[in-house]
């Protein structure tokens, strides 16, 4: 038996490979950076851990990681809490009613903005969102400078990440729902239970792998989140809307401060593999 699945190690090979020349050494790379205090150019000074000791006193560190748990709710958990009562929907209710194609071009409706370029989303919804002329504070009354006013630009990113997001939960639950046994749904049926009642105790327990995936997936996307920032507020106004990924870009390239930068983006990297980890040994006990 052994003999047999040695050779199947071979076909892992490649992969090792391109995982350890693009992760693994970049990686090493970016923690040797941080130990030095270096502009980019010339040769680094070794400082040891002087940069991560900054850290810890860092206020702009800390508070860019409490802007990220608010991307955490806005990115993984509103996502996932909607997208499990849109996919039920679609699936059970909309598909059998209307019929599976009405069921698939509503999906896909709402998967679009994660097809968008980052960039092209970003740009319209800056449109959408200007204080002089854009459409949300025509169609509301307002007079609101949703990204430039310190108390609601945080706010306002969240909520263009809520719809950004959720449309990857969407398509990822109605596959788990393919699998689900639809006698169950039938019997349940006949037994007079609401949609309601066979949502929460046939939908959510099926489907519960995929909600595991998709929480974890989009935590992560949420702790490393930088192009939607980067397009949308810059970290700005002030620091109301800075998050690691940026903050460490920041002192990368704009301050030259590449070993402070590295530093953030290790402690980002680290803080990523332990929350995956939590992740999978939760879904281990569950399963």
């Amino acid at each position: 038996m052994r003999v047999r699945t040695r050779g199947y190690w071979l076909y892992l090979v490649p992969s090792l490979v391109l995982f350890t020349a693009v992760i693994v050494v970049p990686f090493l790379m970016n923690v040797g950076a941080s130990l030095t205090r270096w502009s980019g150019v010339g040769t680094p000074r070794w400082v040891g851990f002087d940069n991560y000791a900054r850290l810890i006193e860092d206020e702009r560190f800390w508070q860019s990681f409490q802007h990220n748990a608010g991307l955490i709710v806005a990115m993984a958990v509103v996502p996932t809490a909607i997208g499990l009562v849109v996919a039920a929907a679609l699936f059970d209710y909309i598909g059998k009613r209307f019929g599976p194609r009405t069921a698939s071009a509503l999906r896909a409706a709402y998967y679009l903005p994660q097809v968008l370029p980052v960039a092209v989303a970003g740009v319209v919804w800056g449109w959408l969102l200007h204080p002089s002329y854009g459409a949300v504070n025509e169609m509301l009354g307002l007079d609101l400078d949703w990204l430039g006013d310190p108390d609601l630009a945080l706010a306002t990113v969240m909520a263009v990440m809520v719809w950004f997001q959720l449309g990857y939960p969407v398509v990822i639950f109605m596959a788990g729902l393919q699998r689900v046994d639809p006698a169950y749904y039938e019997a349940a049926e006949i037994d007079g239970a609401s949609w309601f009642r066979r949502f929460w105790h046939i939908t959510i327990p099926q489907i519960r792998p995929e909600i595991f995936v998709v929480l974890l997936t989009c935590t992560i996307a949420a702790l490393k989140v930088f192009g939607p920032i980067f397009v949308l507020t810059r970290g700005g106004p002030g620091n109301a809307t800075m998050v690691p990924s940026y903050f460490s870009y920041l002192n990368f390239f704009q301050k030259s401060n590449v070993g402070y930068g590295s530093a953030i983006a290790t402690v980002l990297a680290l803080i990523i593999i332990v929350v995956t980890f939590l992740f999978l040994r939760v879904q281990e006990r569950e399963q």
